[in-house]
């Protein structure tokens, strides 16, 4: 039973440094950080810091960034900062020379109610899926990734018009307060844990998304099309083609802000028509209205400023 705990943190995006800060306003330490080398993004390839490096510069942290979790001098240098506890949030699967360095273990903090969809991308998934609950789970890491025993959990329920983005932010706020429990409550030496079955496949899991996985089919239903939208946006963004017939060439197009409509009379169904609240897709069962939309290299605007430029009848699901 210890206090006060010396804490190495390692994570990479945004949805990490909420947690992080609320464990640097806790009575426990943060004495390090691990995150991700700089790289180079974006169409001027300049080098970016990953948002835990900039927390890590703007608090004064020791920060580690190795391209190799196994090298000798980084974990000289982890095993150098004498932690209590590994913490971590959105980071790479760790090797067990470095899992188990830390005597009190390392925990992960997860955005979902595990063993529900393990893996990459949970926010997204549980939205895509139509969930209408999901949450936090703290657990202790162990060989396989996200099939650890579980230590706490916490319930949010997922509102019919909610965004990805939306949710991470609910879901940041939640498991800040969850880690930092979760930590007290390892400090006192009570830590009772639920153990998952890493064999289980009859569970909804959430794989890293690519591009595929994106593209909206208006034969699906309108409510299955109003859940992925809603499930990548604001990132990675769902997206269709559109047959121009001026252009005589497919027009890609990010969709946002959708909902499902029944009660609005067709002014065609071979692609959108415009409504006073929106841009309509005839999709499969009703319609899915969009509030805004972003047409291949131009900027994302509202529905009202793009009807305002283009001729809807232009655009059609087939060429």
């Amino acid at each position: 039973m210890k206090e006060k705990l010396r804490i190495v943190f390692m994570g990479t995006p945004e949805f990490a440094v909420g947690i992080l800060d609320a464990l640097m306003k806790s009575k426990h330490e943060v004495v390090g950080l691990v995150t991700v080398a700089d790289k180079p993004a974006g169409r001027g390839q300049q080098v970016q810091q990953s948002a835990v490096k900039q927390y890590a510069l703007h608090h004064d942290l020791p920060v580690l960034q190795p391209d190799k979790l196994r090298d000798e001098h980084f974990l000289s240098d982890l095993a150098a900062f004498q932690a209590d506890l590994f913490v971590v949030v959105a980071f790479r699967m760790l090797p067990d020379l470095v899992w188990k360095m830390p005597e009190m273990g390392t925990i992960n903090l997860h955005a979902s109610l595990l063993p529900n969809y393990r893996g990459a991308a949970p926010i997204n998934w549980a939205i895509m899926n139509g969930e209408k609950e999901t949450g936090v789970s703290t657990f202790f890491i162990n060989e396989q990734i996200d099939t650890g025993a579980i230590i706490a959990q916490r319930k949010t329920p997922i509102g019919m018009q909610m965004s990805a983005g939306e949710l991470h932010d609910e879901l940041k706020d939640i498991g800040a307060q969850l880690t930092v429990e979760t930590v007290d409550q390892i400090a006192q030496g009570n830590v009772p844990t639920i153990l998952q079955d890493p064999n289980d496949q009859n569970l909804p899991h959430a794989p890293k998304i690519f591009k595929a996985d994106c593209e909206i089919d208006w034969k699906e239903e309108a409510q299955l099309n109003h859940n992925r939208i809603r499930g990548l946006s604001p990132y990675p963004a769902a997206w269709c083609k559109l047959w121009s017939k001026k252009k005589a060439t497919w027009i890609t197009f990010k969709l946002f802000g959708s909902d499902v409509i029944t009660d609005v009379i067709a002014i065609r169904n071979d692609g959108p028509f415009s409504q006073p609240n929106g841009i309509v897709f005839p999709s499969g069962k009703g319609f899915v209205c969009i509030k805004e939309i972003q047409a291949e290299g131009k900027k994302r605007m509202d529905y009202k400023a793009f009807l305002a430029g283009n001729d809807l009848f232009d655009l059609a699901f087939n060429a």
